[in-house]
């Protein structure tokens, strides 16, 4: 495994971080493990040289992060792995249930904490803009979590670019804690976050750390133009056909396969490998319910390509409306 500094950080993470999205419990979403199944994953990850984690608190309603913290706890001591996890998305349709008001956050930050069965999150990220609650609301509010001890660094996830610049300069004027990292959904078929999102994050030295990088699976190249997928998964995984399935998807598809096939290794690899080849990306966040998923992943961060490869990789891309920002 291979390692760099998140952003301008001293932090030290994994080229790879494991999404604890698909550990909890199926009752959530019927593809996801649960804690007896999702305990090898972890241990693999771990042996890997896997240190990075991110869950949220909504994944699962909240036994993502039970089973997270349980399982980490089982493998390394605190001081070994970079936990993150997110706030906004609401487990309880109440008002204040979600959002990134100042009491969701202060509730949501300990509510967490107890469910990881830890007294620190390395990463505590916002996991979408909040319209309803002033920017300098939240930003107040996660500097005082951080100066709390409770959290060590803040990140943020999809927004538009001048918003999340918006909060960075927001707290910089006052003196509060900015944002280290960017967790933005961005792929082989998806690269609309080049156009603005990426180049302020190399601009500011955040790190990027990608969410979807297989696009929810698309670029494992198991699925078809004809018949599209057949796990369980992408059967009913309306958000991906919205997102991709389109003509120039394939193309890229067959182009994974063609240098798959030249490189023996699977289509998912090679799209993994394109991403960490790109500037900026520190840690793409990938999710594993198969063995072999992880295992691939985990071999992508030594594949090399070529500057061919690389081209005929991105010819065929179209662009796309803005997706995962809600």
């Amino acid at each position: 495994m291979e390692y760099v500094n998140l952003g301008n950080t001293g932090l030290k993470v994994s080229r790879i971080c494991l999404g604890m999205m698909s550990y909890g419990t199926p009752h959530w979403r019927e593809w996801v493990l649960d804690e007896e199944q999702s305990h090898p994953f972890i241990h693999r990850a771990v042996d890997g040289g896997i240190n990075f984690f991110d869950t949220a608190n909504m994944y699962s309603l909240g036994v993502s992060e039970e089973v997270t913290g349980k399982l980490l706890r089982e493998c390394l001591p605190r001081d070994e792995y970079v936990l993150a996890t997110k706030v906004f998305f609401p487990l309880k349709q109440i008002p204040n249930g979600g959002g990134l008001s100042r009491k969701q956050i202060m509730f949501a930050v300990d509510e967490s904490l107890t469910r990881l069965g830890t007294d620190y999150i390395d990463l505590y990220q916002i996991h979408r803009w909040d319209y309803e609650t002033p920017i300098e609301e939240t930003m107040e509010a996660l500097h005082d979590v951080v100066k709390s001890g409770k959290v060590r660094y803040i990140g943020a996830s999809s927004m538009w670019a001048w918003q999340f610049a918006k909060a960075q300069q927001i707290a910089d004027n006052n003196g509060w804690t900015k944002f280290i990292s960017m967790q933005n959904h961005y792929n082989l078929v998806y690269r609309e976050e080049e156009r603005e999102m990426i180049p302020l994050c190399i601009d500011q030295g955040v790190g990027v750390i990608p969410w979807s990088p297989l696009a929810r699976g698309f670029l494992a190249g198991n699925r078809t133009r004809k018949n599209g997928g057949e796990t369980q998964r992408a059967k009913i995984d309306t958000m991906a056909q919205n997102f991709y399935y389109k003509d120039a998807d394939w193309d890229i598809i067959d182009a994974l396969k063609a240098i798959g096939e030249r490189l023996e290794k699977s289509p998912a690899q090679i799209a993994l490998a394109w991403l960490m080849n790109k500037s900026g990306v520190h840690s793409p966040i990938v999710g594993a319910t198969k063995m072999y998923q992880l295992d691939e992943a985990i071999d992508a961060v030594h594949i090399e390509l070529s500057d061919d490869d690389i081209s005929a990789l991105e010819a065929p891309y179209q662009p796309k409306p803005v997706l995962g920002h809600s």
